[in-house]
């Protein structure tokens, strides 16, 4: 922390010195060899460049559970026909009749030559990467040299999102020079665009932490190139996070007092501000931004539920006052849960749901801006946010004394760890996809695990063998 503290600048200045190369661009795209082809209501196609590249995106998916979702197949043949010439337009106008197979394959057999490179084959190909990370990788700040975090624009590609999101197999277009706002030292030497190109901006903000910016163009929001959570900006940053955190401890208890008071409170709003905030404290829900409508998938989260998304059930699997969520929340996850509360939320939330239609706000007079008001003037510096950081930040603690044994070997408290952070992810509802190899990997893990259990029946088999072998021999030697 003392390196944290150290060395302050005045308010909002986050460095004096800032030098970079600027971020690295995705490779260009290599044509497909001419005995690779795409086919067309079963005929042959040679496709323009723009539009070929688009299609091994899709190719390269086929065997994902991605393209055989409706959505995506809409979306992607959508943004696929803007980019195709007016005569390729003429001809493909069904995604039915497109046959990517032979793409798919080149990239599969493309994909297995190189897992079968040599070792030497693979040294060469991870020095060129040490190259890139050494030229590309590192910045000067403030005299320091420190790791870029994702020094790297993200290639062209088929939007996924997480969950079932409105926008996936939308098309990411590449990113250029000229969409890049460069941010780095007035004296310091500017970075240059790739030969040909130029920046979108040049910009000398030293109150911001990021070198390079640029917008996306599926939802329009601004990507970053930002430190490595290692560095010195970034590490103070989670410090400064983790300190609120630590000061909330201190009057988490008198606050929820005043929650629980405010549950009983003649005025509504005061009510559901109170049973809104018991959720974000109790179950770590995120707040729930507002955004434009239409603009976003239809995510929400605490200040922003609807009635549509919970149930009241007063008993449920030998339960009592239980609430039923059910929601898509940030990145469209769904949140799913059944949950006993306390018998005056369970009133309050009756009394919402009141004369409403599904489609209604639970919380009709809450929004993020009123209750982040009011946490501040609680605690300087308090926000929904910062609930969800000290819960986690709880439970973990907490799962670690129960879990771990001063006694286990580097094993067993990494399984500790992992179980304690497993702990952290239910609360928080941190999911990730199934990965495709997911069937293949746990078939493999049976397999290990009865090859095992085989192993083990023969072992035993033979031990058994031996005992009785010893037996016959001692039974043997007496008798004679």
């Amino acid at each position: 922390c003392s390196r944290w503290e150290e060395e302050k600048k005045e308010d909002g200045v986050k460095w004096t010195q800032l030098e970079h190369r600027g971020p690295y661009f995705a490779p260009l795209y290599e044509p497909l060899p001419d005995d690779v082809q795409f086919y067309y209501d079963g005929k042959p196609l040679k496709l323009s460049l723009a539009t070929e590249e688009i299609a091994t995106f899709y190719a390269k998916m086929l065997d994902h559970e991605y393209t055989t979702k409706e959505i995506f197949q809409n979306n992607f043949f959508n943004d696929w026909r803007k980019e195709m010439t007016s005569q390729e337009q003429k001809i493909i106008k069904d995604l039915d009749k497109c046959d990517f197979r032979e793409i798919h394959k080149y990239f599969v057999d493309k994909s297995e030559a190189r897992k079968a490179l040599s070792k030497e084959e693979k040294q060469k190909l991870k020095e060129e990467a040490d190259k890139i990370q050494e030229e590309y990788g590192y910045c000067i700040l403030d005299g320091h040299r420190e790791k870029i975090g994702n020094f790297k624009t993200e290639p062209p590609g088929l939007f996924r999102g997480r969950g079932d999101h409105p926008k996936m197999g939308m098309l990411k277009k590449r990113i250029m020079p000229e969409d890049v706002i460069i941010n780095c030292s007035k004296d310091s030497k500017i970075p240059e665009p790739p030969e040909g190109h130029k920046w979108k901006e040049v910009r000398f903000d030293n109150t911001v932490t990021w070198l390079a910016s640029w917008t996306e163009n599926i939802q329009n929001t601004l990507k970053y190139i930002m430190l490595n959570p290692s560095s010195k900006l970034k590490g103070e940053k989670d410090w400064q996070k983790y300190e609120v955190a630590r000061r909330l401890k201190d009057v988490v208890h008198k606050i929820r007092a005043q929650y629980r008071a405010d549950w009983k409170s003649k005025e509504m709003k005061k009510r559901q501000r109170a049973v809104a905030l018991y959720f974000i404290d109790k179950l770590a829900l995120r707040a729930g931004n507002e955004k434009e409508e239409g603009e976003t998938a239809d995510t929400v989260g605490c200040c922003s539920l609807r009635v549509e998304h919970i149930k009241l059930h007063p008993k449920l699997d030998g339960q009592e006052h239980v609430v039923e969520f059910d929601f898509l929340g940030k990145d469209s996850i769904r949140y799913y849960n059944k949950v006993s509360v306390e018998k005056l939320v369970f009133k309050n939330l009756q009394l919402f749901m009141k004369n409403k239609d599904p489609a209604d706000d639970l919380f009709d007079r809450l929004n993020t801006s009123i209750l982040n008001r009011h946490l501040q003037s609680l605690m300087d510096g308090l926000s929904a946010k910062v609930f969800r950081t000290y819960n986690a930040s709880i439970t973990l603690q907490e799962q670690l004394k129960a879990l771990t044994n001063s006694e286990d070997n580097v094993a067993g408290k990494l399984l500790s760890y992992n179980r304690a952070n497993r702990a952290v992810a239910i609360l928080c509802n941190h999911q990730r996809s199934t990965p495709k190899t997911f069937e293949k990997s746990m078939q493999n893990l049976q397999a290990k695990i009865d090859a095992k259990k085989q192993q083990v029946e023969e072992a035993q088999q033979e031990l058994k063998k031996a005992e009785d072998e010893f037996e016959d021999t001692k039974d043997a030697k007496a008798e004679a």
